[in-house]
Order: C-alpha cells, then sequence, then structure tokens
C-alpha cells in the first residue's frame, strides 16, 4: 500500500532520559551522548546515540563571466587529503543568517564579492552523527575586494586558489577525481535547478 504522507522530512523529537557533553573544542563544535528511548509504549530499554553539535556551515559555487567556479585546494587531517573545495565556513554566530556568512566566507577565503547570489538548498551533512546544516549559494557577479583584516591561519595559510571551468569540475566530480561531498552537491543542485549550462 502506497504511503500517502508527502515526500518531505518530518520533524521529530524522541524521548531524551539523559544528555552528557563529553568534549568541547575551541571551534564552535561539541560531542554529547544522549540517552534516547523509542516513543510509545514500548518494552526495549533506552539506547545512546553520540551527537556532534555544529553551529551549521555555508558552501558557495562562485562562478565568474567565464563559468569558471572559484576553487580551492586545502589540506584536510581528517581523510589525508589535499582537497579541491569550494569557498566554505561555519555560522560564526547563533542564529547568523546563512546568506551573510556566505558573503563573508567568500571575502574571508577568495577575496572576492558578488553581486548575485542565489540560493541552492540546505542538507544535513552526515545526520547519523551530526547536526550540521550546510546551506549552498550561487555567487555572480564577482569583483575582487581582498580579504580585509582576515588572516588566513592552519590549513588555511596554505590553502591556494584557483579557478575551474565548471564544465571540467562536473567531469572530473562525476569520475571521481574531486570527493569532497559539499562540492558534489553545489555543483549538481546548480545544474539540476537549470542555473548553469
Amino acid at each position: 500500500m502506497p504511503d500517502e504522507r508527502p515526500v518531505q522530512d518530518e520533524p521529530q523529537q524522541w524521548p531524551v532520559e539523559s544528555s552528557e557533553e563529553l568534549y568541547r573544542s575551541q571551534a564552535p563544535f561539541a560531542l554529547r551522548s544522549d540517552v534516547v528511548r523509542r516513543p510509545g509504549d514500548h518494552d526495549e530499554a533506552p539506547f545512546t546515540r553520540v551527537v556532534v553539535t555544529h553551529p551549521g556551515a555555508v558552501v558557495i559555487l562562485a562562478l565568474d563571466d567565464e563559468d569558471r567556479a572559484v576553487c580551492l585546494r586545502q589540506y584536510r587531517h581528517a581523510v589525508g587529503m589535499r582537497l579541491l573545495e569550494l569557498p566554505a565556513g561555519l555560522l560564526d554566530k547563533p542564529g547568523e543568517e546563512p546568506l551573510l556568512a556566505a558573503q563573508r566566507e567568500l571575502q574571508e577565503e577568495a577575496g572576492l564579492s558578488a553581486s548575485s547570489w542565489t540560493p541552492l538548498g540546505s542538507t544535513w551533512s552526515s545526520p547519523g552523527f551530526a547536526e550540521e546544516k550546510i546551506h549552498y549559494f550561487l555567487a555572480r557577479g564577482l569583483t575582487d575586494v581582498g580579504r580585509g583584516d582576515f588572516e588566513l591561519v592552519h590549513e588555511e595559510a596554505d590553502m591556494e586558489t584557483l579557478r575551474v571551468p565548471y564544465a571540467e569540475l562536473l567531469d572530473a566530480l562525476l569520475d571521481g577525481r574531486v570527493q569532497d561531498g559539499p562540492v558534489l552537491q553545489a555543483v549538481l543542485l546548480a545544474k539540476v535547478r537549470g542555473l548553469v549550462g
């Protein structure tokens, strides 16, 4: 029998019997352990779920007048790779609007501003264990403005900036030469929405 509910995610909060912060980093991340119970009258025991708390992030597919994507090569310690990525960053303050964060990150990471901003969508990055929600934007009408007083440190200090033709970036994603999930999502969202050729 077909499901009569609309095809969409549904808000739901299962009862949490207890919660304990296991770790908090200097960055706005923490590791929390929740003891959860399935709703309803069930005889099963509660179970533990570990959650990475995260403020959310933005990813910017910035295309110049020649449909070249502004990309970054950046070392990512967790995977032991120098990944080809798009400008991106965290929502720095509670309640920060994703568009304002995207505009800030494009300037900080690439020294650019954009005259046109199109929201592409939002996705949970790893909902099995993390709260991170990523907001994707297409930016056009690029202008060099410099980074202002933003200082690149750690991995960002070793970051390279380059421009890659959109079609070449799409091919590299589809054949697995570029494997960063947010890059794939941004590029495909722009494509299926008909915003790039």
